[in-house]
């Protein structure tokens, strides 16, 4: 018996080999580690604060992350992310939705988590008109009112243990029920792999 230190894309019913690292050690469960050491591992963030639109616009900014067709790719969401900059108008609540590769394009550029080492298949970006959305997740809220009279909103990290995937021609994008002025800035953290 042996260890084999790589990706392993195995069909239904294969038999694979037991995975080791770099140093020997059995890998017995897929982390997030070996993903960035492999270069799999991509974050996005929106640059500056951004004005989101309200619940299921097409007309639609924030923060989305595409598989463009012919990618041949799968796209494992990893994490969330989200903070408020600024007073919001009213409260609100953050979820994530989901459309298809609709008037996407590579507005922000993801970065590999092994910097520099390898360039993302996925489109970024932070606004576009895209085809009727669907609501996947709710996952917080932000607040309105003076920093005297409402708690400081702390930012919001939700792991989503890889639940969303994204087939090439899928997206997911931020979604917030009343949308508002430049106040929110997002990330997303994701696993490309082969689709096979």
């Amino acid at each position: 018996m042996y260890l084999k230190r790589a990706i392993q894309a195995l069909a239904q019913g294969a038999v694979g080999h037991l995975r080791g690292d770099q140093v020997g050690a059995l890998i017995t469960s897929k982390g997030l580690a070996e993903a960035a050491m492999e270069g799999r591992l991509f974050s996005v963030c929106n640059q500056a604060a951004v004005a989101v639109t309200a619940a299921l616009a097409t007309t639609w900014t924030g923060l989305g992350l595409c598989n463009p067709t012919g990618s041949g790719k799968l796209f494992v969401v990893h994490e969330f992310g989200w903070a408020q900059t600024v007073v919001n108008p009213a409260e609100g609540a953050i979820g994530l939705m989901t459309s298809d590769d609709t008037g996407f394009a590579a507005a922000l550029t993801a970065r590999c988590a092994r910097n520099g080492y390898k360039a993302s298949s996925a489109y970024c970006d932070d606004g576009a008109t895209i085809a009727t959305p669907i609501l996947l997740r709710v996952v917080g809220s932000t607040m309105e009112g003076a920093i005297s009279t409402v708690p400081a909103t702390p930012p919001g990290i939700v792991d989503l243990k890889g639940s969303i995937i994204l087939a090439p021609g899928r997206s997911v994008m931020t979604y917030h029920t009343i949308g508002g002025t430049a106040s929110l800035a997002f990330h997303f953290v994701w696993e490309e792999i082969d689709n096979i």
